[in-house]
């Protein structure tokens, strides 16, 4: 349990997608204008990202890595496809997308339009991909780890993206420097709060 807790907390503060790898920015910078579409797109963020790092992991672990495939047949135990892991996990991370754009659609119109462009743009997010291949690059022992992982990640996107939203519409009332207006601030009040997020790397977890 305290190794669950661990990655959740670290995966949200520590290695946060945004303020620590800056993934998925082309989403956070043109979506963040209002607090309620950031809000849509987060929690589709962290349900894309639920989803597609344990089922990835189980697509590593039980058909792409050296000797996964033992489980068939041990004429088997010697394939390794890993190197298709690029092209498989965007493919289920693309099904999952189109998933949850059917969702929106369905439940919530107005949020639907109000993302527009960027709700099926989360398949191209590198940060959803970035989730998937830091999992593999980590090893997570099980897949409970694999999708504390994943949803800690998608928690950390949302906390990003809600916040930023909620400075740019206080911005709009501040006297900025007019050179500064619009994406200037924003990737300034970007970097301020990424060099505030590494003050998490000191927790000893």
């Amino acid at each position: 349990m305290q190794e669950l807790v661990n990655i959740f907390v670290k995966s949200i503060f520590v290695d946060n997608m945004v303020f620590a790898y800056f993934l998925g920015m082309c989403s956070y910078l043109a979506v963040s204008k209002k607090v309620s579409t950031a809000v849509g797109l987060g929690i589709a963020v962290i349900f894309v990202l639920s989803v597609t790092v344990p089922a990835n992991y189980l697509l590593q672990n039980y058909v792409l890595a050296e000797g996964a495939l033992a489980w068939v047949s041990e004429d088997f135990a010697t394939i390794d496809l890993s190197f298709l892991s690029f092209i498989l996990f965007i493919a289920i991370i693309a099904s999952m997308v189109q998933l949850v754009e059917m969702l929106v659609e369905k439940f919530s119109p107005a949020l639907y339009g109000a993302l527009g462009i960027f709700l099926p743009l989360i398949a191209v997010n590198c940060a959803i991909l970035g989730g998937s291949l830091f999992m593999q690059e980590r090893n997570y022992a099980n897949i409970t780890e694999a999708t504390v992982f994943g949803f800690g990640s998608g928690i950390g996107w949302f906390l990003a993206i809600v916040a930023i939203a909620a400075i740019r519409e206080k911005i709009q009332y501040s006297n900025v420097p007019a050179p500064l207006k619009g994406l200037g601030i924003t990737f300034i009040v970007t970097g301020l709060m990424g060099i505030g997020f590494m003050s998490f790397m000191g927790i000893k977890l």
